[in-house]
């Protein structure tokens, strides 16, 4: 032991937190520039794809658009989509391939100021260092509504992190919360296994698989959407909390929206506003709500027509489409009696938050999450944060949008290691 009781601690330049895609990616920018580091995982590489997802679960993105700094996607199946699985190899192949100087199996369990440094405790020892990039995502903790304890106890409660398949389910009805990707690609597949299904459905984005005979990621680079900058829009806070996109990955490019799971037979109703006495209590506003994202998805779609006129002839693309509005039954349903209806499972697809509860440092705001510009913490010099939605641009939380925010990372975080 050290004077004060502290075990020693080893010394590093630079510290990374979190071994999945955008930990890796920052590794590889530090070690271009020579910056000595190591990565911590509390798991293995790419733990969170390999155990918190549902066992169906794909990239919303094609594989085509699977790159890391130095790396992409080499198989032969560029149009279609990774599984959890796959991607979990895929990181780990460019692990390998890079020599990443990654600590496996290592949890921290804080990070302090202590002499001008950082001090990174782990339960396999501690650390010293300059710079600390926090690279642990956003999806730590799947977010629930209060109302979640109001619930009947007969009821069994899951989240996208404890969710496999509907195996796993109890008999009867199933409740799904959320309209985003998440909440439509396990609502789909619930009821696919024979439940009756319910989508309670709040603010959501809709978007078509394929446009004109293209993946809408596809155009969606072309028209520089992916490259907006968090600097460049008038509502970051808004931008930073999107759902993610109603899409799925599946070999047919098929769309999935709300029309397609009422054509299954999947209820829809409003958001989920309270549980009163056992009884679900949904927002009346559900046709608004599909309304408003019928009409954002057709500006999206009259922006691409747009660039594609603007190619004069350039782009090759099938013809013009639109689809039909979402249909909404009239008048909406704003309650419903859960253990009476049959009702064995809600599943809460309410999107997620990062977890700092270990960061001992005065970069939170009162909600918890790090305050930062960037991904730069200009509050506390020498941390810095990577993975988050939106961090840099419209892209960054996607694997192909890691590679830009890691090169400005690492180059802010080199150049205060040279000032140091």
């Amino acid at each position: 032991m050290s004077p004060g009781g502290r075990n020693p601690a080893e010394t590093v330049d630079a510290l990374v937190i979190g071994a999945g895609h955008s930990g890796l990616a920052v590794s590889h920018c530090l070690a271009e520039r020579g910056v000595e580091h190591v990565v911590i995982e509390r798991g293995v590489i790419a733990n969170s794809w390999r155990t918190e997802r549902w066992d169906s679960m794909t990239l919303l993105t094609p594989n085509w658009l699977a790159t890391l700094p130095g790396y992409r996607y080499r198989g032969d199946d560029p149009d279609g989509f990774m599984t959890g699985r796959q991607v979990a190899r895929f990181i780990e192949e460019y692990a390998e391939r890079e020599l990443a100087p990654v600590r496996s199996g290592t949890q921290v369990t804080a990070v302090l100021a202590v002499d001008d440094q950082f001090r990174v405790e782990t339960d396999r020892g501690a650390w010293h260092t300059s710079a600390v990039v926090l690279a642990t995502g956003g999806f730590n903790v799947p977010s629930k509504p209060a109302c979640a304890a109001d619930l009947p106890e007969s009821l069994a409660q899951f989240t996208p992190h404890d969710y496999r398949s509907p195996a796993q389910l109890p008999e009867g009805g199933a409740l799904v919360v959320g309209a985003s990707a998440t909440g439509l690609q396990i609502a789909d597949e619930i009821h696919r296994s024979g439940r009756p299904v319910t989508l309670a459905v709040g603010e959501h984005v809709r978007m078509p698989r394929v446009y004109r005979g293209r993946d809408i990621y596809w155009w969606m680079l072309r028209l520089g959407l992916m490259d907006e900058r968090y600097d460049e829009v008038e509502d970051l806070v808004r931008a930073r909390n999107l759902p993610s996109p109603q899409l799925v990955g599946t070999p047919e490019r098929r769309s999935l929206n709300l029309n397609s799971l009422v054509d299954q037979g999947v209820r829809l109703v409003g958001r989920l506003a309270a549980v009163r006495n056992g009884r679900a209590l949904f927002s009346g506003g559900l046709r608004n709500v599909c309304a408003l994202a019928d009409l954002k998805m057709n500006r999206l779609l009259n922006e691409i027509d747009e660039w594609i006129e603007s190619q004069a002839g350039a782009v090759e693309a099938l013809a013009k489409e639109r689809f039909e509005n979402t249909r909404v039954a009239h008048p909406p349903v704003l309650g419903l009696d859960l253990e009476k209806e049959g009702f064995g499972s809600v599943l809460w697809a309410t999107g997620f938050h990062p977890d700092y509860s270990w960061l001992k440092l005065p970069a939170l705001d009162r909600k918890g999450m790090v305050r930062h510009d960037g991904g730069v913490v200009t509050e506390v010099p020498g941390l810095y944060l990577l993975g988050l939605q939106f961090l840099r641009k419209r892209k960054s939380s996607f694997m192909h949008g890691a590679e830009d925010d890691a090169r400005h990372i690492a180059a802010h975080l080199s150049q205060y290691l040279r000032q140091r």
